[in-house]
């Protein structure tokens, strides 16, 4: 019976997670063309291709979806044999901010979950700059945040694109005026650099709809009650970017970066790993 390399089984759910074969390399510390490599090899091995490739595009084969969970078991019985008992219980205290996080948030956190099941997750959700003050003051062990224009540390992770969303049949109107914003409450930076933004050009506004999480202002967009300032990345699914038509101010990029203290290898890893997956989620 032939041996599987373990390196390559790690590849393939990591390739698999993620959907890429530059984010599975970016967590592996390798290129892609590795990452293709010991995933070629590994199919020669099992006489079976695990998955499909196109130029935009990489998902599970029929067959590949069936050794996706024995080759995650797989993994987690090399680690515990390795540690020669039970692997030790981690702790890490993420914090992300409320703009960032984004519908597939749950999705993530399971993988990473499955992929180290020694490790336990507490997330911290809300606004930038607390969580920034958090983590500076050693209360969480990383913060996934929108750059603050007086902070250039941090490892840079993506940048998120903002528009002006509103539901189709409130986008379909004439302008409305004053403005019917819906918003995180203060001390929310998004919140607060949209009504700069509003003022400096002029334009009237209301605040029509005051959430305390980032999925009840997208549920009140897309109810049609209001225009929200949101990152296109978690923008609800059918709203229209009404900035242009409307006349409203451009609002510029935000970066989004990861601060993080942690040594622990495995840690890091998993730090490597969601990391990535934001980024293939863009």
């Amino acid at each position: 019976m032939a041996a599987l390399d373990i390196d390559a089984v790690e590849a393939f759910v990591l390739t698999a997670d993620l959907r890429s074969f530059t984010r599975a390399a970016e967590v592996l510390g390798t290129t892609q063309s590795v990452v293709s490599l010991k995933l070629r090899r590994l199919e020669e091995r099992l006489g079976r291709r695990l998955l499909e490739r196109t130029p935009r595009l990489v998902r599970l084969s029929p067959e590949g979806a069936a050794f996706l969970q024995p080759a995650r078991d797989l993994l987690a019985a090399h680690e515990r044999a390795l540690a020669c008992e039970a692997p030790q219980e981690r702790r890490l205290v993420l914090g992300i901010s409320d703009h960032v996080a984004g519908p597939d948030l749950p999705r993530l956190l399971a993988r990473l979950g499955a992929s180290d099941p020694a490790l336990r997750i507490e997330i911290r959700s809300g606004f930038s700059r607390p969580l920034l003050e958090a983590f500076d003051a050693g209360e969480v062990d990383a913060a996934i945040v929108r750059r603050e224009a007086d902070r250039r540390d941090g490892e840079a992770l993506f940048t998120d694109d903002f528009g002006w969303f509103a539901a189709e049949s409130l986008a379909g109107s004439a302008p409305v005026e004053p403005l019917p914003l819906a918003s995180l409450a203060p001390p929310c930076g998004v919140r607060g650099h949209a009504l700069r933004l509003l003022d400096a050009a002029g334009i009237a506004w209301t605040e029509a709809f005051v959430g305390s999480g980032i999925a009840a202002v997208t549920a009140a967009v897309e109810a049609g009650l209001a225009v929200a300032p949101l990152a296109r990345r978690i923008a609800p699914p059918g709203a229209v970017d009404i900035g242009p038509d409307w006349g409203l101010p451009a609002f510029p990029s935000s970066p989004v970066v990861l601060h993080s203290r942690a040594s622990d290898p495995r840690t890091r890893t998993a730090l490597r790993t969601l990391a990535a997956a934001f980024r293939a989620r863009r």
